[in-house]
């Protein structure tokens, strides 16, 4: 008995020396300081695609072109956060109401999914995280985001979100994607097809196809509305 229960404390001790260890390694790493003058490359998001396509003998074929936030249409940029996060501009990397949303609808549908997820907290799982659900996952994207938040300024997070984000199969990026379905650069897309490219953002592959869908089809509205209410139309 007396083995039995030494054994269990050193258990005990080793999980939460690691937990520590976890906690430190994610403080430190990675340097988010470089992004503020440095635009990152291939993601891990990236990577994850590219060993999809490997696996299933595909050839992934990667398009993306960095374009600064002042070449951004604003339409877009206010598509993107009426879709995806409209209270980007004042939180603090979270959003606990939709969370909170997010968790409800979960309950009632007896799902695991978390939903609710910020645009910073979008962007840290597109730079660093495998598109795993687990909780580990998730503590990790929460400091993460906090640090993110503390290092970058709220433009320059949204500037490297709209140029890593997927918008299709293997479009990175607002640049790639305007040029992809419009033939256009960002900066001339309209409010219309603005509201569509956010309207696609959490399912691109399946919906940047246009092919009908009437829920598409609604969310654009839903989104074109609130824009005109918002003087973006």
């Amino acid at each position: 008995m007396r083995r039995l229960k030494k054994l269990i404390k050193i258990t005990l001790l080793a999980s939460a020396a690691l937990a520590v260890i976890g906690l430190a390694y994610n403080l430190i790493w990675p340097k988010m300081s470089r992004l503020r003058s440095e635009n990152p490359t291939l993601t891990a998001f990236m990577k994850y695609r590219q060993k999809q396509a490997a696996d299933s003998g595909k050839n992934f074929k990667f398009r993306q072109e960095w374009v600064s936030f002042s070449n951004i249409s604003p339409a877009l940029v206010g598509a993107v956060l009426i879709a995806e996060d409209d209270k980007f501009w004042t939180h603090s990397g979270f959003d606990f109401e939709a969370l909170k949303q997010a968790m409800e609808r979960n309950w009632k549908r007896k799902s695991l999914g978390f939903g609710g997820s910020t645009i910073t907290q979008q962007l840290i799982k597109n730079l660093y995280l495998s598109p795993s659900k687990n909780p580990i996952r998730k503590i990790r994207e929460a400091i993460l985001s906090w640090r993110m938040e503390k290092t970058l300024k709220k433009r320059r997070i949204l500037e490297i979100y709209l140029n890593v984000i997927e918008w299709g199969e293997g479009i990175f990026g607002i640049q790639a994607a305007s040029r992809h379905y419009f033939q256009k650069p960002a900066s001339a897309l309209t409010p219309e097809e603005s509201a569509w490219l956010a309207a696609i953002i959490p399912s691109p592959r399946r919906y940047g196809k246009f092919d009908y869908s009437p829920y598409l089809e609604k969310r654009t509205r839903e989104i074109l509305v609130v824009m005109e209410k918002r003087g973006l139309r």
